[in-house]
């Protein structure tokens, strides 16, 4: 293009045209990823999405994608999730002013200097305020909105940090908010509650290298509910890097990161307990072969929950299957026992030392207490063959198998996985929460010589839990 000649107000709309030009290409270029797709289409019903993902997986491009859509009220024909027929007020943020103009401002609005090349076409940019503190951070940017084609008003974009703290996140009612980067919860909190008079939603785009943390169990963990959507995409689900590529990306990270950074998973950095490629040691249940052995464990529990897992063994191949897990909290024997019961009443179960305590209520050994109600215990408490108990040497047997295939998991058994997720070190020494149910797995493994077939006659595997301490007859 030759400019020469032109003059200044000429040079200004050549350049202002070209800017609007790139932005529009730039949104209008973005077709979503199945995974990204899912994590639009979700927000038609949920007020709170959370889009998991590696690095560079294409995470902060779908989010700033669809707070384009609101901002602007232009959404494109394959768009399957919410939409406002009016101005909206949206929030993007990040962990600090730097964070926040480097990645949601710049997939918004394009580089300092290049404002109208983000997601928001340079048509829609309006007026603007500038940020103290932090250079080239906006404030806020007013965005035209359109309804059926038609401007009917400006939308408002403003700009936020976490570092600024709570206080700072207080203030009018916000359509749609956007968390680039996992934020604290009290921070996460504020944000949501600016939502709650506007019926709007919450959006959080991050690579969970913080592991199970208070935010990520509302969406992963017991704190899930019908209004909180889960999206993991993984790198495997980002289409623009190829099977080459992928392979040579995570052999970059280090081992116990590859499933965080790769995959979404959340891990808890080199203090894992257990780093191993989830994936690996997962698979899809299948029937146990009535001539594998089987052995449950239980870990006793009131205020932390009571676990327990089921394992079956392969003793030709010498793998190990957790085939069932349980987790519960504050409920007697009873009913512990009522649901157990179900997986095999000729099921042998290993249990820890503290069975040989007594119950503050009934005055009777705990271990007592389960048998009492048809739970299948063994006669002593859980050793391995030497007659030690280290928890040290049940997780490194546990992990060598878990390393050499030879420790797999039903994909069915979340709450093992998810303790796995958790499971970690602080200090050199193991931190005892939220380890129930990989415990009760711990105490089944550290017995497993007395694992048994299913019998056939029900008296005999009735007679076998009542007396006969040899389990393996």
């Amino acid at each position: 293009m030759d400019l020469s000649g032109l003059s200044t107000p000429q040079l200004v709309a050549v350049f202002s045209e070209l800017t609007e030009s790139m932005s529009k290409e730039r949104i209008e270029a973005y077709r979503p990823y199945t995974k990204q797709k899912e994590f639009h289409a979700a927000g038609k019903d949920k007020r709170e999405r959370l889009l998991r993902a590696g690095n560079q997986n294409g995470k902060s491009l779908c989010v700033g994608s669809e707070a384009s859509y609101h901002l602007t009220g232009k959404y494109p024909d394959w768009w399957e999730g919410r939409k406002w027929d009016r101005p909206t007020v949206v929030w993007a943020s990040g962990e600090t002013g730097e964070a926040t103009r480097d990645n949601p401002q710049r997939v918004l609005l394009g580089l300092p200097g290049e404002e109208g090349t983000g997601a928001i076409p340079a048509a829609c940019l309006g007026d603007y305020g500038m940020a103290m503190g932090t250079a080239n951070l906006y404030d806020y940017i007013k965005v035209r909105h359109h309804t059926d084609g038609m401007f009917d008003g400006w939308s408002m974009l403003r700009l936020k940090y976490y570092a600024q703290g709570r206080r700072k996140w207080q203030g009018p009612p916000v359509d749609f908010v956007w968390f680039d980067e996992e934020p604290p919860e009290d921070i996460y909190d504020e944000g949501l509650a600016r939502t709650i008079a506007t019926g709007g939603m919450a959006a959080m785009s991050f690579t969970p290298l913080q592991g199970m943390s208070s935010v990520v169990l509302r969406f992963l963990g017991e704190g899930k509910t019908d209004d909180r959507h889960d999206t993991n995409m993984t790198i495997e689900d980002a289409e623009h890097i190829s099977p080459a590529e992928r392979a040579r990306i995570i052999a970059s990270f280090p081992a116990h990161e590859r499933e965080a950074r790769a995959r979404g998973i959340p891990t808890l950095g080199s203090g894992m307990i257990f780093p191993v490629i989830e994936n690996e040691i997962v698979v899809e249940p299948f029937p146990i072969p009535d001539y594998w052995k089987n052995i449950a464990g239980i870990d006793f529990g009131w205020d932390h929950p009571t676990g327990a897992a089921k394992l079956a063994y392969d003793a030709d191949n010498d793998i190990v299957y957790l085939v069932a897990d349980y987790r519960a909290s504050e409920m007697t024997p009873v009913l512990h026992a009522a649901s157990l019961k179900p997986w095999g009443d000729w099921l042998p179960w290993s249990w820890p030392h503290d069975g040989l305590q007594h119950d503050k209520g009934s005055g009777e050994q705990l271990a007592e207490g389960y048998r009492k109600n048809g739970l299948g215990l063994l006669p002593d408490r859980a050793t391995f063959a030497d007659g030690t108990n280290g928890v040290e040497a049940g997780v490194q047997d546990m992990l060598e198998r878990m390393q050499t295939g030879r420790w797999k998991v039903f994909s069915t058994c979340q709450s093992w996985l998810s303790e796995l997720r958790l499971y970690h070190r602080k200090d050199g020494r193991i931190v005892k929460e939220r380890d129930d149910v990989i415990s009760a797995s711990r105490y089944a493994y550290m017995m497993l010589r007395f694992a048994i077939t299913k019998p056939n006659n029900k008296a005999s595997s009735a007679l076998r839990l009542r007396g006969n301490t040899d389990w393996r007859a």
